[in-house]
């Protein structure tokens, strides 16, 4: 829906805008329903709020949680990223969001001490910098920044397919939060659970017609659609499931910043007929 955007990120996580910057923007664009929703981390939430008294727009509270799941036949562990939205205990979250922080700052040093063992160059120490000292900030995309910088790379991509994506040299393995008590904490908030980007983890139809059925019977409450870049093919299959399991549609762009042109703020997908956003919830 226009003036909708449920899913974005400032440069408290991995995106290029400060809070107040990215509150600006989607002013300036038209929005005006945004949730901020950085990888795990809310601190930048009470700054996009104090911002938007500046504009005619709506701050909704949110974060985006880092979890895990896994299927009963394999040992093999899955990442799933969970947007929570409308919180109305945000202090629920702080433990979780606490332990998910020093998870992302230990992980961010493993992957920069394999780097560094084979390209022989500290990587660590220009990462850091790039998040003025806050480990807990480092994603893996500021670390593939440092690659493309450092030419070691010719574009991010490339830095995940060549370093840091599962099976390569500075991979470091998932340590997140259970999807289930990822879901039951968001709900201790008297918040919104929704599976973000259910078609972007590299996960066959079936995996995703798994994930989905899971995330429906541990109480999960709302799907994002896929951005209109995906196939009819893949929304419709997303859209079948949304129906089969009587979800909630989310809508949101990822936006990270304009060196990202294929996630551009306040660009959201459109609701197909009988879809009910999951804003109506909102107080």
């Amino acid at each position: 829906m226009q003036g909708i955007d449920l899913h974005t990120h400032s440069n408290i996580s991995d995106g290029a805008l400060s809070p107040e910057a990215l509150v600006e923007k989607a002013a300036h664009l038209g929005v005006h329903t945004l949730a901020l929703t950085d990888h795990d981390s809310m601190d930048g939430v009470q700054r996009a709020i104090d911002a938007s008294t500046e504009h005619d727009i709506k701050i909704i509270t949110g974060v985006e949680i880092s979890s895990q799941w896994s299927r009963p036949s394999t040992n093999k562990k899955y990442g799933v990223h969970i947007v929570a939205l409308n919180m109305q205990h945000v202090e629920c979250l702080e433990v979780v969001l606490c332990t998910q922080k020093r998870v992302r700052a230990e992980r961010a040093q493993l992957i920069c001490e394999k780097l560094e063992k084979v390209l022989k160059h500290d990587f660590y120490s220009e990462v850091l910098s790039r998040v003025d000292g806050q480990a807990d900030h480092i994603t893996r995309n500021h670390i593939a920044q440092a690659l493309l910088e450092n030419r070691v790379v010719n574009r991010l991509q490339q830095a995940f397919d060549r370093f840091l994506k599962e099976g390569k040299p500075a991979y470091v393995g998932l340590n997140w939060i259970d999807l289930a008590q990822t879901i039951q904490t968001i709900h201790e908030a008297k918040g919104i659970a929704i599976l973000a980007h259910p078609t972007r983890y590299g996960l066959s139809a079936t995996n995703i017609r798994y994930l989905m059925a899971l995330f429906h019977q541990l109480g999960g409450d709302a799907v994002e659609l896929p951005p209109r870049t995906e196939t009819a093919s893949t929304r419709q299959m997303i859209d079948r499931l949304i129906t089969q399991y009587g979800f909630d549609v989310s809508i949101g762009s990822d936006f990270h910043g304009d060196h990202m042109p294929w996630a551009k703020l306040g660009q959201t997908p459109v609701l197909k007929d009988g879809q009910v956003g999951v804003w109506e919830r909102f107080n």
